[in-house]
């Protein structure tokens, strides 16, 4: 796992994060406007919004004396594609599964 990945996934371990990247999803946003969703300082939203930053699952522009902050799709897709890789151990495990099944069901023709 990259430095880059780990930072993403401490990023996402956090509740309130994870809720600010929801209300990322839905539309671009100031710290003031994040911080009115939550029950906390202007400063705590501001470390999220580090760490978030950090992970590179949000992107921060400057406009006048606002930074607007938006989702970074490409941030999430590298935890997409770290995770996708063990899709395969559980399509294996599922395919097992399927197999034993449909073999017990032709040791069994009348259980339906």
């Amino acid at each position: 796992m990259t430095p880059d990945t780990q930072d993403s996934f401490k990023a996402l371990a956090d509740p309130t994060r994870r809720q600010i990247l929801m209300q990322l999803s839905q539309q671009e946003m100031t710290i003031a406007e994040i911080t009115d969703q939550f029950d906390m300082t202007r400063a705590a939203i501001k470390k999220h919004l580090t760490i978030l930053e950090k992970g590179n699952l949000i992107s921060v522009k400057t406009k006048g004396r606002e930074r607007i902050n938006s989702l970074e799709t490409d941030g999430l897709k590298t935890v997409t594609d770290w995770l996708t890789y063990f899709d395969h151990f559980w399509d294996n495990k599922l395919n097992r599964l399927q197999t034993t099944i449909a073999n017990n069901n032709t040791d069994h023709p009348d259980s339906d």
